[in-house]
């Protein structure tokens, strides 16, 4: 499996960084087994600073890794992909991209249709070991690659293979999903500082309720309306709060968000 692996990253900007960290944290890859490079040597050196090997080319990365993740801009994966492609290794090397946009097709186009690859939706919560994501695989790759991956990603948070076509409304929902639960933290920290409350605390208390919200929600396994539920007394304070968002229309609001940015992510891929 993952441990036995040797990770390169081409690209190691924050989100190689914080995959890089939570693979040592979780004990899948020492640091000596994690190789990087960057054309900005700041990033490299800040790899370096936690252990890792950084190496002044793309065909190093390839030369010394097994599993490849691609973190460069999107508009640079298919130049990394062809520049390397002949020194590529049909049953050693896995590449892994989390361009965002960048499909199967486009990965095998450059990279050659007999090379194991996968496509991985992060969302930036990744930077805190707490990612949502998705992945769907291509190339020559197998059940054995995408449980690879499935181990690595485990370490900064959750990850579901899922069929391409699908990657779209993972983009509209856990890709872009941090922005709404930040506008939504900062709402419930005004209405807070509105009641009285200093903005400091305000926004402490705000953010503790999402993420102590949200774990209840994946630790009890119960349905959020369930949840609901059981905060919302009879003719209490709840349930007033509850009416007004409501009123506001909060319920379309979110899923009218996730379905545009869907629908704008496939625009994009097209």
């Amino acid at each position: 499996m993952a441990e036995n692996k040797r990770i390169g990253f081409i690209g190691s900007g924050a989100m190689a960084e914080a995959l890089a960290r939570g693979f040592i944290a979780k004990g899948i890859a020492t640091a000596e087994r994690i190789c990087c490079t960057d054309p900005v040597q700041a990033r490299k050196d800040v790899f370096a600073s936690f252990g890792c090997n950084p190496v002044n080319s793309n065909l190093e990365v390839i030369t010394n890794s097994d599993v490849i993740f691609i973190a460069t801009k999107p508009q640079y994966v298919s130049v990394v992909l062809n520049e390397v492609k002949d020194s590529l290794d049909p049953q050693r090397h896995l590449i892994v991209s989390i361009a965002a946009g960048i499909t199967v097709k486009a990965l095998t186009d450059a990279a050659g249709d007999n090379i194991k690859v996968c496509r991985v939706m992060p969302n930036t919560p990744c930077l805190v070991g707490e990612t949502a994501s998705a992945m769907c695989i291509g190339g020559k790759a197998t059940d054995a690659d995408a449980a690879i991956v499935r181990q690595l990603f485990s370490a900064v948070g959750i990850i579901h293979l899922v069929d391409e076509k699908l990657l779209s409304a993972v983009t509209g929902l856990s890709g872009s999903g941090p922005a709404y639960v930040f506008l939504a933290i900062e709402a419930l920290a005004d209405g807070g500082v509105k009641a009285g409350l200093p903005r400091d605390i305000s926004q402490q208390l705000a953010a503790q309720t999402v993420l102590g919200s949200a774990k209840m929600v994946l630790e009890t396994g119960k349905h959020p309306g369930a949840l609901k539920d059981m905060v919302t007394s009879p003719a209490g304070t709840t349930i007033a709060g509850v009416h007004e968002l409501e009123k506001a229309g909060i319920r379309a609001a979110f899923m009218n968000a996730v379905y545009a940015a869907a629908q704008r992510a496939d625009e994009l891929a097209g």
